[in-house]
């Protein structure tokens, strides 16, 4: 069941998202070569912290009956690996794609936002997969008003991704989000345009493109939790979490930094 919030609600998970796109804001900045994806995790928790804010993932339940909680966080993945990397003492190198995913619970509800960011100059095929994933989120954004279709935006991602040749992730999307990290209703990155819930004031979605440079097809790894590309090409993730309005959608986790 997809669960409108009142305004109350709505406030608090205002609250949730501006501390999470500060956090987000901040250690972007780090992802240079050198660095190691635990230096990026262990300031990430230390801004969490400071505020008086939950990590929500540290702790969520693993996707595979023999995966561990999830033990960070963050979740950083670099280059091929798509969504819920583990932070280590890996190094970033030039020209990686360093995606960072992180959720923040704040007096009882949650924000959810991610970002790709490049340490230093890449080929240009990968700055075109991070760039094209981005305006496939924002072109989601542009549409996720009342009035229409969830795969409305699901399309418009769609559109983004095969206009540039990228291989759409399948296996994993976008949700709700409130309470619970993952509340109804599903959202695919790719759809038919005037079908599924119709949008609604009072809902709060966590819309997240997953673009792969090649196929779409994924895998996870023995750890339970790494998902990564099936060729080994690079991928790219961005998210934000919205509030459907009257008007247009309100990005609760939008960055102070953030320009469209």
């Amino acid at each position: 069941m997809i669960q409108l919030k009142n305004e109350h609600e709505q406030a608090v998970m205002r609250e949730a998202g501006q501390i999470l796109a500060g956090v987000l804001s901040a250690i972007q900045k780090m992802v240079v070569p050198g660095v190691t994806t635990a230096e990026i995790e262990a300031e990430a928790d230390r801004r969490i912290r400071e505020v008086g804010a939950i990590a929500t993932f540290r702790g969520q339940p693993g996707m595979v009956d023999h995966a561990p909680p999830y033990p960070a966080a963050t979740c950083i993945s670099i280059n091929e690996q798509v969504i819920h990397g583990i932070p280590s003492s890996r190094k970033v190198r030039e020209g990686d794609i360093v995606s960072i995913d992180c959720g923040v619970t704040w007096r009882g509800y949650i924000a959810d936002s991610a970002i790709s960011v490049i340490a230093g100059r890449a080929h240009p095929d990968v700055e075109r997969l991070v760039k094209t994933t981005r305006q496939a989120l924002l072109a989601a954004i542009a549409v996720a008003r009342s009035g229409k279709h969830l795969h409305d935006l699901s399309f418009a991602i769609q559109s983004w991704a095969i206009a540039e040749g990228f291989g759409i992730v399948r296996e994993f999307c976008g949700h709700g989000v409130g309470r619970s990290l993952h509340e109804d209703p599903p959202i695919p990155n790719y759809g038919t345009p005037g079908t599924g819930p119709v949008l609604r004031p009072g809902m709060t979605l966590a819309v997240e493109p997953m673009l792969n440079l090649g196929v779409p097809k994924v895998k996870v790894l023995k750890d339970g939790w790494t998902v990564v590309t099936a060729d080994g090409k690079p991928s790219a993730h961005w998210e934000h979490t919205l509030l459907i309005t009257e008007g247009p959608a309100e990005v609760l986790t939008r960055r102070p930094d953030e320009t469209d």
